[in-house]
């Protein structure tokens, strides 16, 4: 969204909402610290939010710990689970069940060999995954690559030179994904073919900056908000890292903001709905 009498980027201020709490802040380094983050000491990363409104509960992961959280609507925090490794690096497509917390694996491996470390995803209406596979790709290695996952298990490549490519969204019409390029500062467009391949991908649109683009979410406009990690795209709140977004309350119109660095959730109350996909079961 811009003004467009003088090209200015609408600013909206969010709030914050609520923090890890102390209790369930780590203390020294972990692996993340050393190979992500230069020696930086790190207590947690939050990332990946999504809220279930069967249960009005935000959940987190925190990349650094392996650990799921959820949120209820009074900002209370539980462990939900806790694991060796990291939520975006077990080279593979978990399903935690919120309520058993049972997890399996739905999909790992690629043609026999293990995934790069899979980052993002996001849900047809007939139930097909499309997920991001990152690893450590960007402009000196672009092989970064998007899946697609249909429910019988089959796997399709669909992009196989991304340079980091993070969060996605579809669009409201399921012909074209928004695929966030990190490394290349940019959202690509990635047109889905009826035969299921894709054709004249392109830069949807162009940052700048040492970060670039994480997670995307998108409203009932048909406007794609997107999270950039050095922008300072959020104004007000516990910090400028803000990595993740997506849509939750009981309307559906609070656009929940995770800042990674100090574990801050940011809410903003958006003028409309957000857009979610409905499944063609419900």
């Amino acid at each position: 969204m811009a003004d467009v009498r003088n090209n200015l980027p609408t600013i909206v201020q969010a709030v914050e909402w609520t923090s890890l709490p102390q209790n369930f802040r780590r203390r020294g380094l972990s692996e993340h610290s050393i190979n992500q983050k230069r020696w930086k000491p790190l207590d947690s990363f939050l990332e990946g939010p999504i809220y279930v409104s069967t249960l009005d509960f935000l959940f987190v992961t925190d990349i650094p710990y392996g650990r799921i959280f959820s949120i209820d609507s009074n900002a209370n925090w539980t462990l939900v689970t806790e694991y060796d490794g990291e939520p975006n690096g077990l080279q593979g497509i978990l399903e935690l069940d919120p309520t058993s917390r049972e997890i399996q694996t739905i999909a790992s491996r690629y043609q026999g060999e293990r995934l790069k470390g899979p980052n993002d995803l996001v849900i047809t209406a007939d139930g097909v995954i499309y997920f991001t596979d990152q690893g450590m790709t960007g402009l000196q290695d672009p092989t970064g690559r998007v899946f697609r996952l249909y429910p019988d298990g089959r796997l399709q490549l669909i992009v196989s030179n991304g340079p980091s490519p993070n969060g996605l969204v579809l669009s409201r019409d399921e012909k074209a994904l928004f695929v966030a390029m990190t490394r290349d500062n940019a959202v690509w467009y990635v047109p889905l073919l009826s035969d299921g391949s894709v054709q004249r991908i392109g830069r949807f649109s162009s940052y700048y900056g040492i970060g670039g683009p994480d997670g995307m979410a998108q409203d009932a406009e048909g406007n794609v908000l997107v999270a950039h990690s050095t922008l300072g795209t959020v104004v007000l709140g516990g910090g400028v890292h803000t990595t993740n977004l997506t849509w939750g309350g009981p309307s559906m119109n609070v656009l929940y903001i995770v800042e990674s660095e100090t574990a801050t959730i940011l809410k903003v109350d958006w003028h409309c709905q957000g857009w979610l996909m409905k499944r063609a079961k419900e």
